[in-house]
């Protein structure tokens, strides 16, 4: 079957209560669930957190104690993966009996990436991509992923795969995913501006992919009392206002956008669309130049540090004493 019902998930963290967090995924799963739904996608940095206008006691040569502090309560709110949240999120692609993708601050040692995980229908986790090139600020507090987690998954519904918010500006990742023949392309996002919809039309249009592009929408009452943000601590202020939008592979959008408000935003799409759209532009394919152009992909897992050698042998050890 070519039919299948997708969605994207607007919705806010609940800052530095990962728990709390959790519980209000659930519920928009088993909303999504009821719905049919066999794909679902929630907004980057769902669980942990997207820190909205907080500083992390940061000036250009100089960072503050109270930064630090800032960044300790940060890290306690993300999650190994995998780990004891994944096998929870698991649980509710399982009770949905569909795809979830959802973005996440993973954290590794002392470091965290924002990231994207891939959950089957039966709950098992299929992968993910680390953000490539976090942007501004953000790489004050993320560390950059590799090329070994850029995946394209094959399922039941297509390939599908992601890229985090400004990635989705980066050319070389996109016909990268493009030459691994993706064709559900989830886009978790906090970019709210208007600039933001022609990009997912864009790449909905250049790729011939359908485009979930799911958004938080978070207010100021979604962070603790002592949450030191510079917009202000009136909780009825918008942080991110969502933008969540479906586009189909010719541009055309068939869900959303959806602003101020938290919204599961659903499509009926025909997978066959992929390849109609193709038909006349194929950007990886008949549409390509490789004898002017190329592109060589790396995908190698970069370690700060690898171990050589072997360790010496136990039995030997006992022959010498015996």
């Amino acid at each position: 079957m070519s039919q299948h019902r997708v969605a994207v998930i607007q919705a806010g963290t609940s800052l530095f209560d990962t728990p709390r967090t959790l519980e209000r995924m659930e519920a928009h799963c088993a909303e999504a669930g009821a719905q049919g739904v066999e794909l679902a996608v929630f907004p980057e940095a769902y669980i942990g957190g997207y820190p909205k206008g907080l500083t992390f006691g940061a000036v250009v040569g100089s960072r503050f104690p109270a930064g630090r502090d800032a960044y300790l309560r940060y890290w306690k709110a993300a999650i190994t993966v995998p780990g004891v949240e994944t096998a929870r999120i698991g649980s509710f692609a399982a009770g949905m009996k569909a795809h979830l993708v959802v973005g996440v601050i993973e954290r590794d040692g002392a470091t965290l990436y924002c990231t994207a995980l891939f959950f089957g229908p039966d709950g098992a986790l299929l992968g993910k991509h680390r953000k490539l090139m976090p942007t501004g600020s953000e790489r004050l507090i993320w560390g950059q992923g590799d090329g070994s987690t850029i995946p394209v998954f094959e399922t039941a519904l297509g390939r599908i795969g992601a890229a985090i918010c400004w990635e989705n500006y980066m050319p070389d990742l996109r016909q990268s995913m493009y030459a691994k023949g993706i064709n559900l392309w989830c886009a978790p996002t906090v970019d709210e501006r208007e600039i933001w919809q022609a990009s997912m039309r864009h790449i909905a249009y250049e790729g011939r992919t359908f485009v979930l592009n799911a958004c938080q929408y978070m207010t100021r009452g979604d962070a603790p009392a002592d949450y030191d943000c510079h917009q202000g601590n009136d909780p009825q202020t918008v942080l991110i206002r969502g933008g969540s939008v479906i586009v189909d592979p010719l541009g055309e959008i068939v869900a959303g956008p959806v602003y101020d408000r938290e919204a599961i935003i659903a499509a009926d799409i025909d997978m066959d669309d992929v390849i109609r759209g193709k038909y006349d532009l194929d950007v990886a394919g008949h549409y390509a130049r490789p004898d002017v152009f190329g592109l060589t992909v790396d995908e190698t897992v970069r370690r700060p540090v690898s171990f050589s050698g072997r360790e010496v042998a136990c039995a030997g050890a006992e022959e010498e004493g015996a």
